[in-house]
């Protein structure tokens, strides 16, 4: 056989096209990762303002005016109310002004993100100075000195999805990227539940008690640890019971292209651009991120909304698999069919 003849042989035009794919999934991956990352920048920040009298409007007046909108400020009451709100994960920061002076405090929450609490630091600071003001800082809701940046939650639940994905991948391929039928379908969701088990408490104990990295609840890491990784798994058995092998690609794209960029982890959502921003809170690297932070530092607060994105992905990816595979017929139960068939002919 010559050259040509076992090029051909060799290069299928389904090779071809799952080489394409890949370079697809290669460039997407650049474009997203530097696309969301390269240039972070504050925009609409939710920011609290407190002052005595007319002073909060028109201190938080002039910091909406501020070139290219950075905060989103809001007049509170009183500081209570403030450190509250960033306890509740309801603002990120706020400014504490005191006319009879001329120093301000800033309230910030680096728990929910070092890059943020810093960029916030900066821009007040420049603000106040423009003002022949200063300002000091009060970290309310302090990141963990083993948790360089504020990216341990985002690494733990990145690498929870990197379970999920792999491991129906593997069962995919060990065993058929398509259940044979709906048996075979319940057994590879219950595989994926067990995994999900294990694998969210040996993230949680690793992070916890043996790093030190993250504070908080061992449990509640626990928990959430196997949520995101069987709504990873359930959803990438979905894609493969829907395109095949193509499946474990399209679970790349959703988890790793789109979801991890925009999970708020390197920078905090305010500070993505407006795309990345949007889509990362309904993804499952965005949704178990905010979730892990707020166990980790801000006793579990403003979590609801997350969990359910979490538990609407587990759910869609069982239905999908589960629907899917009991439309599939085993190799048996095809030749008895097929046998009675031809049995009724015959009579």
């Amino acid at each position: 056989m010559s050259f040509a003849d076992e090029f051909k042989s060799a290069v299928t035009p389904r090779a071809a096209l799952l080489v394409i794919g890949v370079l697809a999934l290669q460039l997407l991956f650049i474009a997203s990762y530097v696309g969301a990352l390269h240039d972070p920048k504050p925009k609409d920040v939710a920011f609290g303002v407190v002052a005595p009298g007319p002073v909060a409007e028109q201190t938080a007046d002039r910091l909406e005016k501020l070139p290219g909108a950075p905060l989103d400020p809001r007049v509170l009451k009183d500081e209570a109310t403030a450190r509250r709100q960033l306890m509740n994960r309801d603002i990120d920061g706020a400014l504490l002004v005191d006319p009879r002076g001329t120093t301000d405090t800033l309230l910030v929450a680096s728990g929910g993100g070092t890059a943020l609490s810093r960029t916030l630091t900066d821009l007040v600071g420049k603000i106040d100075a423009e003002q022949k003001r200063t300002v000091t800082t009060d970290d309310v809701v302090p990141a963990s000195a083993h948790d360089f940046n504020g990216l341990s939650s985002f690494y733990l639940v990145v690498g929870w999805c990197v379970g999920g994905y792999l491991c129906a991948s593997i069962l995919a391929i060990s065993a058929g990227s398509r259940a044979a039928n709906l048996s075979r379908a319940v057994i590879r969701l219950g595989t994926m539940a067990l995994y999900s088990i294990v694998g969210g408490l040996g993230g949680a104990v690793i992070i916890g008690p043996i790093l030190g990295a993250l504070p908080g609840s061992v449990l509640g890491l626990w928990g959430l640890g196997a949520l995101v990784i069987f709504g990873v798994g359930a959803i990438t058995l979905a894609l493969q019971a829907l395109t095949g092998i193509v499946g474990i690609g399209l679970a790349v794209l959703l988890i790793v292209i789109g979801g991890n960029p925009s999970a708020g982890g390197a920078f905090p959502l305010p500070m993505l651009p407006p795309f990345w921003r949007a889509i990362g809170p309904w993804l499952p690297p965005g949704a178990g991120t905010w979730v892990a932070r707020s166990i980790a530092y801000f006793e579990g607060n403003s979590i609801t909304r997350a969990l359910l994105v979490l538990s609407a992905w587990a759910v869609l990816g069982v239905v999908v698999t589960l629907a899917l595979s009991a439309r599939r017929r085993t190799p048996h139960s095809s030749s008895i069919d097929l046998s009675a068939t031809r049995y009724r002919g015959i009579a």
